[in-house]
């Protein structure tokens, strides 16, 4: 519970801090109720710090008074820098797949209809040295695509798909299918679906409000990355994103992918 007295100014810094990170954290917005519970302030401590941080843009309230949050992450967020400050994040951890597995690894994020690489490790072989940064691929037939399909990133696309190989998923309800897939086991992969000889596996990577913000991959030749290893690739892969997830506030709940 608070402690009575007059708070100091780091204090004061401290509690506006810890709620606004109760608020941004949230999949849903917060009640005032359930933010002097949580955080076992006064009501009259939390009345002025939630109206602090609505004056700064930081939160603001809803139609039924909760608060989420505010203007300013909307601001950020629509910004390029956002993402490359993202991709500098996920770097360190590109780096470490690319060395334990000799492959590739990308980090991509949705962007209109597609998906984008944005950040990218090489492996140790000069076969499968490919640069994505910047590549836009049909998600349909990409591993990270799969994953934000599956997790409500994109649209799914209504009709035919595109043919890339004679491996490529083109019926809207066997996607479905594949997605549900994804969702289940919390890993999507493809094999030779873009690219003859080409494989990949992928994993979400959430914010602290449990959003998918882009996926982490790993490729490679179809000579390299037989459909057996995929499994042990995918594994590897999510328990990387889960990491990174957890940097950017992710408390993963029990029984969620």
């Amino acid at each position: 519970m608070e402690q009575s007295g007059t708070p100091s100014g780091s204090q004061s810094v401290d509690r506006a801090a810890a709620l606004l990170d109760v608020v941004v954290s949230s999949a849903e917005p917060r009640t005032f109720t359930s933010l002097v519970d949580e955080l076992g302030l006064a009501k009259s401590t939390t009345s002025r710090l939630l109206h602090a941080l609505e004056r700064g843009r930081l939160v603001q309230r809803d139609r039924d008074g909760s608060f989420r949050a505010g203007a300013l992450f909307a601001v950020y967020a629509a910004r390029q820098s956002a993402v490359h400050d993202l991709a500098e994040l996920l770097q360190p951890t590109l780096d470490r797949l690319a060395e334990l597995t000799g492959e590739t690894a990308t980090f991509a994020v949705p962007r209109g209809a597609g998906v984008v690489q944005v950040a990218q490790a090489d492996g140790r072989f000069l076969l499968g040295a490919t640069n994505w940064i910047g590549v836009e691929v049909p998600p349909h037939c990409s591993a990270q695509g799969k994953v934000c399909y599956a997790f409500d990133r994109l649209a799914l696309p209504v009709g035919p798909l595109e043919r890339r190989t004679e491996a490529t998923i083109v019926d809207p309800d066997a996607l479905e299918d594949e997605l549900a897939d994804v969702r289940r086991r919390g890993w999507a992969a493809t094999w030779e679906e873009l690219e003859v000889g080409l494989a990949a596996v992928a994993a979400p990577v959430r914010s602290a409000g449990g959003a998918v913000v882009g996926a982490l991959s790993i490729s490679g030749p179809t000579a390299r990355i037989p459909t057996d290893r995929l499994p042990r690739l995918a594994a590897l892969v999510a328990e990387h994103a889960s990491l990174v997830s957890t940097q950017l506030g992710y408390a993963r709940k029990a029984g969620a992918a």
